[in-house]
């Protein structure tokens, strides 16, 4: 069979098979054009979940007729010139627009800033037509019709519209998240319209933009560096999560992508602290040289190779954990609005509360609609108030002087100790409520510790509380010394390939610290000589496979610390305190205290919640008094 050249056409369709995926990498790759062109306004509108009709239109700086001609040609690009290892830019390939041109009916028509006219060009199935002037205004829009309608077996396995339009949605976010700055509008007949102003450089006002307002009030910030490698961004609290990866969102100097080895890192920063099938929220930006990393390993530019993997994972980690410790026991703020909306009329199975309307505590008659019945509505207590809560103003303060007196012989002046006096109650009123856990309360029903703040209460389990400390001490005897280990009577010996065995010896000082001492026994071979005690009688074969099929992924072998921290949590929730155990006030005090200097005291080894806070004007709330 004879070597032959195919069409260009062809060529272009076998391009798009890898770049152009689905609407959503269409989509992809006209809003980095748009971001790369200047532009600070992008709106894409689609129909059909983008199969048929989707339409981005910016304000950037727009094309004249000779660059129209060439955009739609594969490997014309405006964006490198020589080398690969200077790319600044999130285009850079030239395959894109010849490729949607080669299965889509493609029309661009872009007036540059400053220009009397525009022009359009078109290409229809790999077609092009000659550039002609058009009526536009400056910068560019760039429609595409009827994707895949030239290669019907790609079109045959999209997904549903509604699946696509998500694709396509999930694409601007992540751009958006990235771009602060530029204004995002998303519409459609097949879409409720998604507008994201531009929020210039507030970073945190954006994401609250696509994760929700709550995100604000449960990230930390990030901000570190090691070498040339820097990281900024903000991570969830551990108790607050999702249910999925989703709302992880990954950034290498400016450009979106989702590469395992960073997702790998995010998970390993979290581990011990989120439930299993729970997943942290994050969004964390990666700045280096562009010559330490590789964006051009694949068409959809989506992964990243870089060159010091074991130094960017490092980084991750290191930052989120130390940004979880500097939190200290800082838990998600979800808890007490969970808790808030169990109270609510709406809430399946919630609480019934009916309360009078204003003016009827004074005698008036209640009418039909506004009675003690189903008139008033204490969701309309959700929002929040309008000022912090104060004793002044509170509906609920203390009585006038006198009247509480006068109705029940307790005077109101009296001093706390006197009145503890007059109860048998012990005196409170120097206790330490000004701490951030408070001061202990109360003990309900053998496991819940009642405390109060300056501005409202907290609620504590104490067996969850105290199992993470416990977690916490063993944790840090884990990083303290080298661990004790129990002496093979006959060395195990595992055959291995030999580069598995280079790979591993190169970290053999390291798993000696955790108790594992292994040596090299010929080329194919390694020999075990301890084990970690802490693990009791483990199979050393597994055990040194799994190390090795880590090491070969990840160049690390984190993966016994793992285990061993797995058998330290085990440990330390059945040596913790119980539930049911009762605890006196001096005992209750000690372990806020305790929990207020142990970072990641704010969720347990398993990643449930260890204490939910009220504040007072939630509470009031629950209430109708504010």
């Amino acid at each position: 069979m004879p070597v032959k050249l195919l069409s260009e056409t062809l060529i272009n369709q076998i391009a798009a098979g890898e770049v152009i995926e689905r609407p959503a990498s269409a989509a992809k790759e006209l809003i980095e054009n748009a971001i790369d062109a200047g532009a600070t306004r992008i709106e894409i509108a689609t129909a059909g979940g983008g199969k048929s009709l989707m339409r981005i239109t910016d304000n950037g700086s727009g094309m004249n007729a000779a660059d129209l001609e060439l955009a739609v040609r594969r490997h014309c690009t405006s964006k490198i010139d020589v080398h690969l290892d200077d790319i600044r830019t999130l285009g850079f390939r030239g395959e894109a627009l010849p490729s949607i041109g080669s299965v889509a009916r493609l029309t661009i028509t872009s007036r540059q800033q400053g220009a009397s006219e525009g022009y359009e060009v078109s290409v229809v199935g790999g077609k092009t037509s000659p550039v002609k002037p058009a009526a536009a205004n400056p910068g560019t829009v760039v429609e595409v019709r009827d994707i895949f309608f030239a290669t019907p077996a790609r079109l045959k396995f999209l997904k549903t519209e509604k699946a696509e339009a998500g694709a396509i949605t999930e694409v601007v976010k992540r751009m958006a998240i990235a771009f602060p700055k530029v204004r995002f509008v998303l519409s459609g007949p097949d879409r409720s319209t998604l507008e994201l102003p531009a929020t210039g450089d507030d970073h945190l006002a954006r994401m609250a933009q696509i994760l929700g307002a709550e995100f604000k009030d449960n990230a930390i910030e990030i901000d570190a560096a090691r070498e040339d490698v820097t990281l900024t961004g903000f991570a969830g609290v551990p108790t607050f999560n999702r249910g999925n990866s989703g709302h992880q969102y990954m950034f290498v100097n400016g450009r979106p992508v989702q590469d395992k080895l960073l997702l790998s890192a995010i998970r390993g920063a979290y581990a011990e602290t989120i439930p299993s099938g729970r997943y942290p929220i994050a969004v964390l930006s990666i700045g280096l040289d562009p010559a330490l990393v590789d964006v051009n390993v694949h068409p959809a530019k989506s992964d990243v190779r870089f060159r010091d993997p074991g130094l960017v994972r490092g980084l991750i980690v290191g930052a989120i954990r130390q940004a979880l410790a500097r939190e200290g026991d800082r838990a998600a703020t979800t808890g007490a609005s969970g808790l808030l909306r169990a109270f609510r009329p709406e809430a399946p199975g919630g609480y019934q509360p009916s309360y009078p309307q204003p003016g009827q505590l004074e005698g008036a008659s209640p009418s039909p609609s506004s009675g003690f019945g189903g008139g008033w509505s204490a969701s309309r207590y959700a929002s929040a108030p309008s000022q912090p809560w104060s004793a002044a103003t509170s509906p609920s303060r203390p009585f006038q002087q006198g009247f509480a007196e006068r109705q029940t012989g307790f005077d109101t002046m009296t001093t706390p100790s006197a009145r503890a006096e007059r109860f048998d109650a012990p005196a409170v009123a120097d206790e330490p409520i000004r701490h951030r856990l408070g001061a202990a309360r109360a003990q309900l029903h053998e496991n819940y510790i009642v405390a109060q703040t300056e501005n409202g209460l907290v609620i504590v389990d104490q067996h969850a509380a105290h199992e993470r400390l416990v977690f916490e001490a063993m944790r840090k005897a884990l990083d303290a010394d080298r661990l004790p280990s129990q002496v093979l009577l006959i060395p195990e010996i595992i055959d291995l390939a030999e580069e598995d065995c280079d790979r591993l010896m190169v970290h053999a000082d390291a798993l000696d610290r955790l108790g594992l001492a292994i040596e090299r026994f010929g080329p194919g071979a390694i020999a075990v000589r301890e084990t970690p005690a802490m693990l009791g009688e483990v199979d050393a074969s597994d055990l040194i496979r799994d190390l090795a099929d880590e090491v070969a992924e990840w160049n690390t072998a984190g993966g016994l610390k793992g285990r061993l921290e797995h058998v330290a949590a085990t440990m330390a929730c059945h040596g913790s305190v119980r539930s049911g155990r009762r605890l006196k006030p001096e005992e209750m005090n000690a372990l806020l205290r305790e929990m207020e200097a142990t970072p990641g005291s704010g969720q347990c080894n398993h990643g449930r919640p260890t204490y939910i806070e009220l504040k007072l004007t939630d509470i009031e709330r629950l209430f109708g008094r504010s």
